[in-house]
């Protein structure tokens, strides 16, 4: 493309969002959703034009000038953002950054101004709402900065709350609670809402009218009950068929450019092999990590307890549990990312090796790097995980000079180009960089990477959590024919439990650091015995199924 060549992001979109109303923007990433929703209140790059209208109770906000926009952001239309952690000023209190529009917009004081933003921070469901006014963004969690992020938008009373993809990085229970607090603020405050999101179960529970785009374009829209019950758009049947399902998952997800060509994948799951050599033994593994407490001291927080399950060779074991509960931390302590000094660990991790039983805690740091080509992660963030600097040979190729796997540069190369193939990719993305690349064509090279020291285990942390449904769906695939080619074992760990479901063989359930539950994934989410899964399991998003269930459909 020339250099200052214009790019259209979005092209003739026309859509309402009438008083009261839920309306729902939904496509793959890069559709134009965003682009879409931040026009109407000019959120958008110095290099952008906009042409058409926008109108907003008659005014065209398009004529508006800047300080009429200032006056209006905040005030009239809200916007509550996908990432809150990078929407709040870090330096910041929550109870000064609530006070900040109803100082600025209606004039308040700062003495009623806290007296304001804690009564917000009550009415959306934030425990000790007086204590919480002097707190700083990172001491919350994420789903109670999720909540500051909304209680700011609803500080002036707004109109129309602009919702960008609001849920997407929430567990499923977290995630519940955002969309009934959503729901019930705004028929409590009689808002219109423009909810944007790429996740089809969220869309169909919450919103009234839905606009399907792609590609900048208006495929298809109209009353949420006519668009998922009997689609028009080939695309719009298409994102509905991506989602992977609770009940009974297909041995291939479909995608979008399969099902709009009407190619059928008939190929069959392979059989595992109940038998396969276990790679990776737990028994009753701990972690803590040490908290300060006063001046001087210290106490213990027990992250993860007395964790144990083995995982054979081409099997998934799928770790759940809500925001909190542990999962991260033990992937983390079996690769040994946590300091030393972060915090003692105890009990028992082994990799089985054709030279035996390797004790991967009681390994030196110099004994332990070899073994770090047999264990291998995929992170959630496919943006934070590569280096910018580095071309993805460069990535590709480290990793490989290393270890030194491959005869030499050449050959390095060469396998190098044919990992890439492996994962979809053209071996001419060796002389580019991260920033050329889609979020799911990053999170293929993360995957490539990690092939490059040919692994028997990869630990995915929700690798797949920030993508939308359609890449989702490729990249699950992917990792699914990986693992029949190669023989991978994985330790899926993900809050998604039709993800999971559609992943693992078996799953364990984690709750405050402890397994509350483990069996096999279609019996325990088929019939869970623990009170904790049924509530994660009753949190699932079920579009137009549970709004039926509850009446409000």
């Amino acid at each position: 493309m020339e250099r200052g060549a214009l790019v259209h992001a979005v092209r003739g979109v026309s859509l309402q969002v009438p008083e009261h109303r839920t309306v729902a923007l939904v496509g793959e990433s890069g559709s134009g959703k965003s682009v879409t929703a931040m026009s109407i209140v000019n959120l958008l790059p110095e290099n952008a034009q906009r042409e058409g209208r926008v109108l907003f109770e008659g005014r065209d906000l398009l004529q508006a000038t800047r300080p009429e926009l200032q006056a209006l952001r905040g005030r009239e239309i809200a916007c509550v953002f996908q990432e809150p952690m990078t929407s709040l000023n870090p330096v910041l209190t929550v109870g000064r950054q609530i006070a900040e529009p109803l100082v600025r917009h209606l004039g308040r004081s700062r003495r009623e101004a806290l007296a304001q933003a804690e009564h917000l921070l009550d009415e959306v469901g934030l425990p000790d709402p007086k204590r919480r006014l002097h707190a700083y963004p990172h001491e919350l969690s994420g789903g109670q900065q999720q909540r500051v992020m909304i209680a700011m938008a609803l500080a002036c009373g707004p109109k129309l709350l602009i919702a960008d993809e609001p849920t997407t990085a929430l567990d499923v229970t977290i995630q519940r609670q955002i969309l009934e607090l959503l729901a019930r603020l705004k028929a409590q405050h009689r808002m219109s809402m423009l909810f944007i999101s790429h996740d089809l179960g969220v869309v169909g529970e919450i919103a009234d009218e839905v606009v399907v785009m792609r590609r900048g374009e208006v495929r298809e829209q109209g009353p949420v009950q006519r668009i998922f019950s009997a689609p028009r758009d080939t695309y719009t049947q298409a994102l509905l068929s991506c989602r992977p399902a609770l009940a009974s998952p297909p041995a291939r997800l479909a995608v979008v450019d399969d099902h709009i060509a009407q190619r059928v994948n008939t190929t069959p799951a392979k059989p595992k092999d109940p038998d396969a050599p276990v790679v990776l033994e737990v028994r009753s593994l701990a972690k803590s990590f040490w908290l300060r407490a006063g001046v001087f001291g210290r106490r213990e927080f027990k992250a993860v307890q007395g964790v144990s399950f083995q995982l054979r060779r081409g099997h998934t074991l799928g770790v759940v549990g809500e925001s909190g509960s542990g999962k991260t931390t033990l992937g983390l302590t079996l690769l040994r990312l946590h300091s030393v000094s972060s915090g003692p660990v105890s009990g028992a991790a082994s990799c089985h090796t054709p030279a035996g039983e390797v004790d991967l805690l009681g390994l030196s740091e110099s004994q332990w790097q070899p073994m770090r080509r047999r264990l291998q992660i995929v992170f959630q963030n496919p943006y934070a995980s590569l280096n910018p600097r580095f071309t993805i040979g460069q990535t590709l190729l480290e990793p490989m000079q290393i270890h030194r796997i491959g005869s030499d540069a050449a050959d390095r190369e060469s396998r190098a180009q044919a990992l890439l193939l492996k994962v979809g990719l053209d071996p001419s993305a060796m002389h580019k960089y991260p920033h050329e690349f889609s979020g799911g064509q990053r999170q293929r090279i993360a995957i490539a990477r990690c092939l490059t020291l040919q692994p028997d285990v990869l630990v995915l942390d929700e690798a797949v959590s920030a993508l939308d449904v359609s890449v989702q769906a490729q990249v699950l695939n992917l990792l699914k024919d990986l693992q029949d080619e190669l023989g991978l074992a994985y330790l899926f760990i993900s809050h998604d439990l039709a993800v999971v479901r559609f992943m693992a063989d078996e799953v364990l359930v984690m709750k405050d650091g402890q397994v509350v539950e483990q069996a096999g994934a279609a019996e325990l989410l088929a019939a869970p015995r623990e009170e904790y899964t049924r509530r994660l399991l009753a949190a699932v998003p079920g579009g137009l199924a549970r709004r039926a269930d509850t009446g409000a459909a």
